[in-house]
Formats: C-alpha cells, structure tokens, sequence
C-alpha cells in the first residue's frame, strides 16, 4: 500500500500546538505560578514560556516532562508529547521522520543536497535560509533543531545500519558559502570513519546510471517491514506495497555498484578539501 501525505501544515497558534499551549497555561495557572517561577523551574526565560503557551515555539521534550511533574498535570502534558515533537517537521516528512526514528536500517539516495542525517550545523541552517517561499526565521530556527536532532540516530544503540549514495555534483556545489562548505565536507569524513556508516560517491563520469528517476529513501524495520519514502518539492509518498519497496531496492543496488566505493569517496572528499 502506497500512502500519500497529503496533511496539512501545523500553523503556528493552530493545531497540537495550539492545544498544548493552552493546556500548559491552564496547568500553569491552577498551580498558581506566574511565567517567571515556572521558567525559574524548568531552565526557561519567562519570553520562552510565552512562547509555548501561544504556539509560537515548540517546546523540547525534556520541558514537556518537567512541566508535566512540577505543574502535577499528571501524565496530560507528556502524553503530548510525541505529537507535538512530530510538529517540529513539515507535514509532508512527518510519517517518514518517525519511521526513520525507529529504522534498524536505512539507505540514502540523494541528489540535490548533503542529505539531513548528514548535514553539519551551518549547512543546514544554509539549506533553510534558501527555502522557497522563503521561511520566517523562527521556522528556520524549528527545521534546524529537527533536523540535527534527526542525526540521534548515529548514537543509537543497537546501532543502525546506515548507507548513502550521494551525487559527486552535491559536493562540487558550495551551498552556503567557502567556509560552510567545507565545514561540511570534514563533517562528512568524520560520519564516514563510523563502522555502521558508508558514504558513497557517484560520479559525474559515469556513462550509465540507474537513478535517473530521482532521490529516494529505504528503510527496514524491527519487524522486517521494508519501506520506502519518495519526496518532491515538498510533494512525498511512503510505499509500503512490497514490490515498489523491490523496484527501488533493486535500483539501490545498481546505484552502490556504479557508484564510488566508500573508500574512493573519502578519497575523493579528501582531494575537494585539498583543492580549495
């Protein structure tokens, strides 16, 4: 079965933001603590408590269990908590963000830019800054808290098996500026000395190539479940009907086999930094 996401944006002030805000004022107030005391409590200015209370920040999950305690909300406001984490994504890569979350394998086809997983910090805020329409800054702010907490997956243990078939264009195209590009190509040979990471290159010069359709994403699951996620402009379907999972497996294959092997990637990574 293919699911399409088709669902709707959490707007600021809307949706499960806007009723975990309103739920921790309500809690707040029963407690009869001012904005002040409760930040004093949890690590938080008062503007910050604000800001959760109207939707307008998401906030952490470590807040959201410490409201929930010193507040006695008992268990209301954390068992929020996994939805209002999902609206740090835009709606088109929540349902893969989770899946990605709990993935014992996972492998990356990419094309257009440094994938998520792998971005260094500067690179991605870059990446948001570019976005069109263009994004207000506490959006950028939110993606880039999501996106780097995404990069927990390379503590995780047991330690996934995480893969990557980059185009060699990513690397030539300096996203950011001199200086955050080669942040991000160190950042990259840092993530590739990982035992259960491998970074391959595709290289310009081949005369043939099976990814010609465009990026995509495999994931396996604990209970074997094989999934893939597809994403453009902002448009993104999750197949789990077993043979399109093949399809793009098979094409994964073809791709690690045309492409670099890791070694000759890190290489080729290494020479881009000795030239600039």
């Amino acid at each position: 079965m293919d699911v399409e996401v088709q669902q709707p944006e959490y707007e600021f002030g809307t949706g499960i933001l806007y009723v975990f805000g309103r739920q921790l004022k309500l809690f707040r107030e029963r407690a009869g603590m001012d904005r002040a005391k409760l930040g004093s409590l949890t690590g938080y200015s008062a503007s910050t408590i604000a800001s959760f209370e109207q939707a307008r920040r998401i906030p952490p999950p470590k807040f959201i269990d410490q409201a929930d305690e010193v507040l006695g909300a008992g268990g209301v406001l954390s068992a929020s908590k996994e939805e209002v984490a999902r609206a740090q994504y835009p709606a088109f890569f929540r349902d893969a963000a989770k899946l990605e979350a709990e993935a014992v394998v996972l492998h990356v086809y990419a094309t257009q830019a440094v994938p998520g997983l792998l971005q260094a910090e500067e690179y991605a805020r870059a990446v948001f800054a570019m976005w069109r329409p263009q994004l207000d800054e506490e959006v950028v702010e939110q993606r880039l808290t999501a996106r780097l907490a995404r990069q927990e997956i390379f503590s995780r243990r047991p330690a996934p098996h995480l893969s990557f078939v980059i185009e060699e264009a990513v690397l030539l195209r300096p996203l950011g500026g001199e200086a955050v590009w080669r942040g991000q190509l160190e950042h990259l040979m840092l993530i590739a000395e990982r035992r259960n990471v491998e970074i391959q290159m595709m290289p310009l010069s081949r005369q043939e190539h099976a990814g010609l359709a465009g990026p995509f994403t495999l994931m396996e699951m604990k209970d074997g479940r094989r999934i893939a996620y597809a994403e453009v402009q902002g448009d993104s379907r999750v197949h789990t009907e077993r043979q399109r999972v093949r399809e793009l497996e098979r094409t994964y294959g073809t791709l690690r086999a045309q492409a670099h092997t890791p070694a000759e990637s890190r290489a080729l990574i290494e020479k881009l930094l000795g030239e600039r």
